[in-house]
């Protein structure tokens, strides 16, 4: 597991996508990109799509995501994208009271149990008490980073920034 911080967006792509069955149907898909900027993410994200989809399409949605850390698997079989509410416990020491500060994150992973087991992984190495309020299953279909160096956005996969 490695873990990224960064400016995310949370984009919305419509096209026509040819089905299983070879027919033709307009699909709505959800990607999150690293960027600065609305205009950034709307340019990384029709750069990016520019090569998985033939034919027109249309960004219907461009919207600062409600994280900013990634936990990023590279095992194959975690293909989906879950979104995790975590609490931070600290005690306050004047009032002896508990704190609670939510946080939340994308996780990847195949299954919901798998996204907790890697939730405690990264979390593990940290010496916060935390508690997970929530994990659920998002429509997202990949991330996509932004690489320094290169100028270009790669896909998660390609190279990590740093392991853990």
């Amino acid at each position: 597991m490695r873990s990224r911080t960064a400016n995310w967006f949370e984009t919305k792509i419509r096209y026509e996508k040819t089905m299983e069955d070879g027919l033709e149907k307009k699909v709505t898909e959800q990607y999150v990109v690293d960027a600065l900027s609305f205009t950034e993410a709307e340019a990384s994200i029709l750069e990016e799509m520019s090569s998985y989809i033939s034919g027109e399409f249309k960004i219907t949605d461009i919207k600062p995501a409600a994280y900013s850390e990634i936990f990023f698997s590279e095992a194959p079989a975690d293909d989906r994208w879950y979104k995790a509410k975590l609490q931070f416990i600290t005690i306050d020491e004047k009032t002896e009271k508990e704190k609670r500060a939510t946080v939340n994150y994308l996780v990847q992973a195949g299954t919901l149990p798998m996204a907790v087991k890697h939730i405690d992984e990264v979390m593990g190495t940290t010496m916060n008490d935390y508690v997970i309020v929530s994990v659920a299953e998002t429509q997202i279909m990949d991330v996509f980073e932004h690489h320094a160096g290169t100028g270009k956005k790669e896909e998660v996969d390609d190279k990590p920034e740093y392991e853990e």
